[in-house]
């Protein structure tokens, strides 16, 4: 029954096809609707908010709403009506289409809002005791286990005050090849502690911290440091520090100063009530609901976890699970951890956090999004990393254009390559940043690669390929293999764990890999005091006269060049056929020698006449270290 029940399929009918005798009308051609092309403006950025509408995005962008459609049709997303509020993510992405920079602007309006605690900042002088100083509030020791008793790194930790509140506390470095990270220090604090040491008053890095405090428009505590030395001065800190500009209590300013001793545990008492007063003044609030806001102040490459990235967010909570976007990089949340390493549910604004789970290493001061899904992650990320790699070929040219030497003599320049391996990416970008820095007419320093982690196979091969020096900072051993692999290949590698020694060295190398540039330099000065002619030597040479000579100035050499003087205008430039002392030829005659001289192809002497003898020498550049640890190398 169910056989019959089957319906046998019908066959198709058969069109017979029409003998067309006629030749086919051609139709007008109608070109396609062009498609428009992104141009890129690498200067113009625009300001995008949370819950802006397209119609808001057209007038920013200077682009029709109907082109603003297109390109949302392109990247997947659909908005039916013009009012529809586009969320932050898909507002950069359009930008990126149109290829237009985007600043985000975070508006602090939620439905939460909570007393958060204040994020400061030490900062100073190289030395002046900052970590010392964060060592006394917390009662450890950090100071001791940095590499040559100096912080190199931007560190970030919570500190339990004696009064019950809590403080989130940033370690900046003093050096001079650490600004950036200090910057970065002040573009996420509350309040900036400045340390200036009794003993050694203000100093280059501590104007620059005040700088950056000013910048980032951040109040400023000031801890004069080392008050218990003998030699401790602090009223003449007090005078530098209003000869700078800056506006303290005494003088009628606002600018609160304490006297403490961090190794004496002087004075801290009076320094924690200043910091929470000013941050009581300031009133610092945050939302704790709704998507994070975060920015990364250190990142690291561990070998069991992969990428991590240290944060402090700024408002909302950060939880696992959450799918974000840092920087160029993407990846979800699998663990956040507290500083001591201990995994921690959530956490809340002002608090520092080790984020696990991304892709790749960002950089440090990235901001840490978080975006709905893993599609719109991975297209952030992308585009990001193709507007990076734009603006880094674009820089790259730039810096060749500057680097060129613009001298009518042509300068011989070598390159020296170089491969950077650090132990975090912030003191990448630091070390990176200062050996560029490097650059001289005669020799150009080249970065071609950067990465975080000791230095391995891949590294040794590259370096290889290009002839490069790899320059390890603060990094473990590399394995036995590595090492062998290196030795076999005659690779130059330079590890260290100070940042002076590391830029002293380069420095150095700098210089002896430099060409130097050739100079005509006086070897030394002789003054005819009488004329002799000698006759009849031989009919090819003909007569001759010969200059007594006395030197006067440094060395005369037969062999070098020549140059005649009179009244200080030069007659003649060759070379000298022959030099006698005491009727011996010599190859030279010292200072305060007479001597005897003829001069090839030239015989119109007079008495009084200045012979000088020119040498050609090689000048090479140097390596200047300044007192503020400051480098740089003069040619």
């Amino acid at each position: 029954q169910e056989s019959s029940e089957m319906k046998i399929p019908k066959k198709p009918k058969k069109i017979k096809k029409e003998k067309r005798t006629q030749p086919p009308v051609e139709a007008p051609y109608v070109p396609p609707k062009p498609k428009r092309l992104p141009r890129s403006s690498p200067d113009k950025v625009i300001d995008i908010f949370e819950g802006m509408t397209i119609t808001e995005l057209s007038q920013r962008t200077g682009e029709g709403v109907d082109t603003l459609q297109d390109v949302l049709q392109d990247i997947g997303e659909q908005i039916s009506l013009e009012f529809q509020p586009l969320t932050m993510d898909v507002a950069e992405l359009i930008a990126m289409e149109l290829g237009l920079n985007v600043r985000r602007l975070h508006l602090e309006k939620g439905t939460n809002l909570q007393t958060r605690p204040a994020v400061v900042t030490v900062m100073g002088h190289v030395d002046h005791g900052k970590t010392s100083l964060l060592d006394a509030l917390r009662q450890t020791s950090v100071a001791a286990k940095e590499a040559g008793g100096i912080t190199q790194h931007l560190g970030a930790f919570v500190v339990n005050m004696q009064s019950g509140a809590s403080l989130t506390f940033l370690d900046t470095p003093g050096h001079a090849a650490f600004s950036a990270m200090r910057a970065r220090g002040a573009a996420v604090t509350d309040v900036v502690v400045l340390v200036v040491a009794a003993d050694d008053g203000v100093m280059p890095q501590t104007r620059e911290a005040m700088a950056h405090a000013q910048a980032a428009n951040v109040p400023v505590v000031v801890a004069i440091n080392k008050c218990d030395k003998a030699n401790a001065d602090p009223q003449k800190v007090r005078i530098q520090l209003c000869s700078e500009g800056l506006a303290l209590e005494e003088m009628g300013g606002d600018v609160q100063v304490v006297e403490i001793s961090a190794t004496k545990n002087i004075g801290l008492e009076k320094l924690e009530e200043a910091i929470l007063l000013q941050a009581e003044l300031m009133d610092l609030k945050a939302r704790i609901d709704g998507d994070a806001h975060a920015y990364v102040v250190e990142a690291r490459l561990d070998r069991g976890h992969g990428p991590l990235a240290t944060a402090i967010v700024r408002s909302g909570t950060l939880v696992p699970g959450l799918y974000i976007v840092v920087g160029a990089e993407w990846g979800r949340i699998r663990a956040l951890r507290d500083m001591l390493g201990q995994p921690i549910p959530s956490v809340g604004p002002s608090m520092p956090v080790e984020i696990d789970g991304l892709r790749g290493l960002p950089l440090a001061g990235d901001e840490v999004v978080v975006v709905a899904s893993e599609d719109r992650a991975r297209k952030l990320s992308n585009g990001r990393k193709v507007k990076m790699e734009e603006e880094r070929l674009r820089r790259q040219t730039e810096e060749m254009i500057k680097s060129e030497p613009v001298d009518e003599e042509k300068v011989e320049r070598v390159e020296m390559a170089l491969i950077v391996k650090a132990d975090v990416q912030g003191t990448v970008q630091a070390v990176t940043d200062t050996l560029k820095s490097l650059n001289s007419s005669q020799v150009l320093v080249n970065i071609v690669h950067t990465g975080v982690g000791a230095i391995s196979q891949s590294d040794v091969d590259l370096a290889q390929a290009c002839g490069a020096c790899i320059v390890g900072f603060n990094i473990r051993n590399m394995p036995s293999s590595v090492d062998a692999a290196a030795r076999r290949a005659n690779i130059n590698i330079r590890q260290h764990r100070v940042i002076y020694h590391l830029l002293e060295d380069i420095g150095n190398l700098i210089v002896s890999m430099a060409p130097g540039i050739c100079e005509t330099q006086v070897a030394g000065e002789a003054q005819i005091l009488n004329i002799f002619e000698l006759k009849g030597r031989s009919k090819a040479k003909g007569d001759a006269k010969i200059a007594g000579c006395r030197v006067v100035d440094g060395r005369i050499s037969k062999t070098a060049r020549i140059r005649v003087l009179r009244s200080g205008e030069v007659l003649f430039e060759g070379s000298c056929q022959s030099l006698r002392r005491e009727k011996q030829d010599v190859e030279a005659v010292g200072k305060g020698n007479e001597c005897g001289m003829i001069i090839q192809d030239w015989d119109d002497l007079q008495i009084g006449d200045v012979i000088q003898c020119l040498e050609l020498v090689s000048r090479k550049p140097k390596f200047i270290s300044s007192e503020s640890g400051a480098v740089r190398i003069e040619c």
